[in-house]
């Protein structure tokens, strides 16, 4: 049975208020606007190719750099919001503290392992990357993909953060059954 309605503890509100709003809101906020120059450039191609027969050579390249950023940083306003895929068909179910109980475990155990692995290998290969220069070869306009590689271990960085702030409310459901 859970325990009578209290407040957190006033340090745990301050962490998840200040992981909420300076990582889940703000990369909302500021990433979505990745979107635009990849419908410009998705846009551009579709007229150069189908009015004038005239396809470009960067246009795929370009969105598909956007597209994977704007993937990539975009998960961490999707943590934060609750929008990845779970089974809601039993979690759904059960009871506030077993949620919170399923959410910490696997915060712990997968998510934030998950995301170190995912740093880590992402940091050195943007190393990598950034120590050559590496450009793309896909094309013969070479764009260079350092930049792009970056995304991964900022991506992971991020989410790690954003990680704490859920796991934080999923041990206040597990203890106190109700959602911060």
């Amino acid at each position: 049975m859970a325990q009578p309605s209290a407040q957190p503890p006033q340090w745990m509100t301050k962490i998840i208020r200040f992981i909420d709003k300076y990582v889940g809101e703000l990369s909302g906020n500021v990433f979505y606007v990745l979107i635009f120059p990849m419908v410009l450039g998705l846009s551009y191609e579709v007229v150069a190719r189908y009015a004038f027969n005239k396809p470009t050579m960067w246009a795929y390249e370009m969105t598909f750099m956007l597209y994977g950023s704007h993937f990539m940083l975009g998960a961490v306003y999707c943590l934060y919001k609750g929008g990845h895929i779970r089974t809601d068909l039993v979690y759904g179910a059960l009871p506030v503290p077993w949620q919170g109980r399923i959410d910490a475990f696997c915060y712990l155990f997968l998510f934030f392992p998950g995301m170190i692995y995912f740093l880590a290998a992402g940091w050195a290969e943007a190393a990598h990357s950034w120590s050559i220069l590496e450009k793309s070869e896909a094309t013969a306009w070479y764009p260079p993909i350092y930049p792009f590689k970056t995304v991964i271990p900022v991506a992971a960085f991020l989410l790690i953060i954003q990680g704490v702030s859920e796991f934080l409310k999923s041990i206040w459901a597990a203890i106190r059954g109700e959602w911060i």
